[in-house]
């Protein structure tokens, strides 16, 4: 028993190393890999590359083709059941390949159920292998699906002492340059980067993926009144990447038509006293089916959304440096936490070099 549970563990980490090659790409659909095996050898492997491709047992069993008879699957999310439009259920395929036993590392709860379709047909099934991870690796398709609204990724790059910028207000550049090369490939896996406009006019930024190959985000500005800068670069390039800028009912007409003109699109949202309601903003964001956004600051927008509660990841780049001055800004504005044990914890948090930084990765209990 110890054995299988051992070699089902195996298989099965290498069905979650593939999976991750679809991050974003296969979004608003989950990641999934899928590995064949049969005489304790790999003969077919493969993963969801694209929304609206084939799934990744349909790949893996493409790859492994006659030989799939009597082999076993392992896939990390139970096969599709239901039909859409895109593709026909692979508990179909599954059932028709022949395969004598099938390990799912979790269970789709927003699809019919599957796992007796294949019991039915006569397939062994195991479930829950490497059930946490498997789990953690759909978090953003489940809370899009059962929430209606986007994981949030709050990203910010601070000194050793806590600061995003220097007395001055100068941040350029506080993290190294191969953290900044991967915010770019984080740019590229998302649907949309979000800022605020005191970060726009600061720091006139492009939020593209610079990564060869990568595809730019939706860029989100909080502008509660829509007075961002037409000369920005943002908005100059407005044709290239979408802009979306999320303002109040009251914003001023003409300024938000300008915006409009430039290419901008205008999302006049509900507000609240610290601004443009970020909740409202993220049930909008879900209506569209984004599955993951990346908040990159300032202050009081990362602020804004951890005292919503809005935030599910956390990534911090934090540099050997000492920046000091007692008014230099912190990462998170906002009201905050009146007593240290209302503040909210990071779980599964990791720790790991970065060039000449570190970068602290957790998920918001």
């Amino acid at each position: 028993m110890e054995q299988m549970k051992a070699r089902d563990e195996r298989w099965m980490q290498r069905a979650l190393e593939l999976a991750v090659g679809g991050r974003g790409r296969v979004e608003p659909n989950p990641m999934v890999g899928a590995v064949i095996v049969k005489d304790g050898r790999v003969i077919g492997e493969g993963f969801h590359e694209k929304f609206g491709g084939p799934h990744a047992e349909i790949n893996a069993m493409t790859a492994a083709g006659e030989a799939c008879r009597g082999a076993t699957l392992y896939v990390t999310l139970s096969p599709c059941s239901g039909r859409n439009k895109k593709t026909p259920p692979c508990t179909d395929a599954v059932a028709a390949a022949g395969l004598a036993r099938v390990v799912v590392g979790t269970v789709d709860t927003t699809q019919p159920p599957a796992l007796e379709t294949l019991r039915s047909a006569g397939i062994e099934v195991t479930e829950g292998v490497l059930r946490a991870e498997c789990e953690r690796l759909i978090a953003p398709f489940m809370k899009l699906k059962t929430r209606a609204m986007p994981w949030t990724i709050a990203k910010w790059a601070m000194t050793a002492d806590g600061k995003i910028a220097s007395a001055s207000g100068d941040s350029r550049w506080i993290s190294c340059e191969a953290s900044r090369r991967l915010v770019h490939q984080w740019r590229g896996e998302v649907d949309a980067v979000l800022i605020g406009r005191g970060t726009a006019d600061a720091d006139d930024p492009l939020l593209t993926c610079r990564t060869p190959g990568g595809r730019n985000p939706a860029r989100i500005v909080l502008d509660s009144e829509a007075r961002l800068s037409p000369q920005g670069r943002l908005v100059k390039t407005s044709l290239e990447a979408p802009v979306i800028v999320a303002c109040g009912a009251s914003a001023d007409a003409a300024a938000a038509e300008g915006l409009r003109n430039a290419g901008c699109e205008i999302l006049r949202l509900p507000t609240t006293e610290e601004g443009v309601d970020v909740e409202a903003l993220l049930r909008e964001l879900g209506a569209r089916q984004f599955t993951n956004v990346l908040i990159e600051g300032g202050a009081e927008v990362l602020g804004s959304f951890f005292d919503r509660r809005m935030v599910d990841e956390v990534r911090v780049f934090i540099a050997p440096k000492i920046g000091g001055g007692r008014n230099a800004a912190s990462p998170v504005g906002g009201a905050g936490i009146p007593i240290m044990a209302d503040a909210l914890t990071l779980i599964e948090p990791s720790m790991r070099t970065i060039g000449k930084d570190i970068l602290l990765s957790g998920f918001v209990a």
